[in-house]
């Protein structure tokens, strides 16, 4: 399976399971076992380089078992195929946003204005509830 021009996956590396589509339905769901499991070992491919594997974990998140499995579950459609195709197309589309490398935030400073417009909104709340204090009286 092609994902990107660089990142190929064994189809051996995939493994899909049949089961019965979750929700209600009619005589086609109790029967027809159209949801696919669609299961990728990311901790034991070989097909992905190591950055991209350490990303494709963060992304996953509840997706991804403790043993480094990723399983994606489509049931969308009625039939096995279109299951299994939206499956693989999901894969595909977390492995192309763990191939990004993430831009590197470049360190910035806020402008003198913001910080004195800040300062002077302090400034204001600050009177604003004093004023709503009764002022202090000394007996002297």
């Amino acid at each position: 399976m092609r994902v990107t021009e660089t990142i190929f996956i064994d189809e051996r590396e995939l493994t899909e399971r049949y089961i019965q589509s979750p929700g209600p339905g009619g005589q086609h769901v109790n029967k027809a076992a159209t949801s696919v499991q669609l299961r990728f070992n990311v901790q034991g491919s070989t097909s992905l380089p190591p950055d991209v594997k350490n990303r494709l974990k963060q992304i996953a998140g509840k997706r991804l078992t403790k043993d480094g499995v990723l399983i994606i579950a489509a049931h969308s459609f009625r039939s096995r195929e279109r299951n299994r195709q939206e499956a693989r197309q999901r894969l595909a589309h977390l492995i192309r946003l763990a191939a990004q490398v993430p831009k590197r935030r470049m360190k910035t400073r806020p402008p003198r204005g913001v910080k004195e417009r800040r300062l002077q909104q302090k400034k204001h709340h600050s009177i604003k509830k004093r004023r709503r204090h009764p002022p202090l009286v000394s007996d002297d």
